[in-house]
């Protein structure tokens, strides 16, 4: 086992994180439980806004960046974990309270790691990644609050993006009708129909100002947007319908009034993947094993080299990509 490693590192340069390739060694990294040999990660919304100094992410530094990871165990200090048993992280502050995954190696409390569904190959996996069991928590949110295949349509925002594009799988698979929301349209149309998208709309229908109640257009909704879009959706929810909130890509003041929830029994259901325990996450990528097609989820996206996370992170804040980037770290 080499000492010295890769890792996407970002330091604060003038108030502002700037992340970049770096070596490190194990030394270097923090006396946690597990040691882990990644084989892959992903980049993330949050990865991108700490890399490129876009948000405030990383709340210490430097940060090795990267809020999930796929690997296999080195060694270990609980003996629920064995050599070369493959685990998987997401959340738990990786990439900003804790060193994250985009690197060659990473050291993780005992709490976090959980074995790789046997369903899928550590690829696989982070092809899913936080982004894709975020999705799944979404969509079991709304089945907790009574939103069935047949109540109506299901409006999914944000829909070429990692969140989104695994939310339109998903429902679709489920048998939902699924109407997907993207700023790319033309583009985006054979994309989002293959994945199982109904009908697509422009987002530019729902990122502006509400009315207080509008048109009853959805039996409920998955938002990754927030802002405005947020608002608008809540306000067309119809009777009794959910709408699962899990970004604030559009902003994150919600400017509405309570009659959405009052006059029409609307529940805006909150959806956290980073401190969720052990049980749901379970749960959620269970599920997953069980209905993602992965002939489909190899259309969902590509594969890149830890070299070019920097160059990629820019991209994704500027709309330039769609699905899921995995990195293989070791490429």
């Amino acid at each position: 086992m080499t000492d010295r490693f890769s890792a996407i590192v970002a330091v604060e340069i003038d108030g502002r994180s700037s992340g970049s390739l770096r070596e490190l060694t194990l030394a270097d990294l923090p006396d946690e439980d597990v040691l882990i040999r990644v084989s892959h990660s992903t980049l993330n919304y949050k990865d991108a806004l700490a890399i490129t100094g876009a948000g405030k992410i990383c709340r210490k530094f430097p940060m090795v960046c990267g809020i999930d990871l796929a690997g296999t165990v080195v060694e270990s200090r609980d003996p629920q974990f064995r050599a070369g048993q493959p685990l998987l992280v997401n959340g738990f502050g990786l990439g900003e309270r804790h060193w994250g995954g985009l690197a060659q190696y990473a050291r993780v409390n005992r709490a976090w790691p959980f074995a790789i569904p046997s369903a899928f190959s550590s690829e696989q996996a982070m092809a899913i990644g936080t982004a894709g069991y975020t999705a799944m928590l979404c969509v079991q949110a709304l089945e907790d609050h009574g939103v069935k295949p047949g109540s109506g349509p299901v409006l999914v925002t944000g829909a070429s993006g990692g969140v989104g594009s695994v939310s339109v799988m998903l429902l679709a698979k489920l048998g939902y009708d699924v109407v997907a929301a993207t700023g790319r349209a033309a583009a985006n149309r054979e994309f989002l129909t293959r994945l199982g998208a109904r009908d697509l709309i422009d987002r530019a229908e729902l990122a502006r100002a509400p009315k207080p109640l509008e048109s009853e257009r959805w039996a409920g909704a998955i938002d990754s947007v927030g802002g405005d879009t947020l608002a608008t959706i809540l306000a067309q929810t119809r009777y009794g319908g959910t709408v699962a909130a899990t970004g604030l890509a559009g902003g994150a003041t919600l400017n509405i009034t309570v009659m959405p929830f009052i006059l029409r029994g609307v529940t805006l259901a909150g959806v956290d993947s980073v401190m969720r325990p052990r049980e749901p996450r379970e749960r959620a990528w269970h599920r997953l094993a069980g209905l993602i097609d992965k002939s489909l989820l190899a259309t969902l996206y590509e594969v890149q080299p830890l070299s070019k996370v920097p160059a990629l992170a820019a991209d994704l804040l500027a709309g330039k990509l769609r699905g899921r980037v995995v990195i293989d770290v070791n490429a």
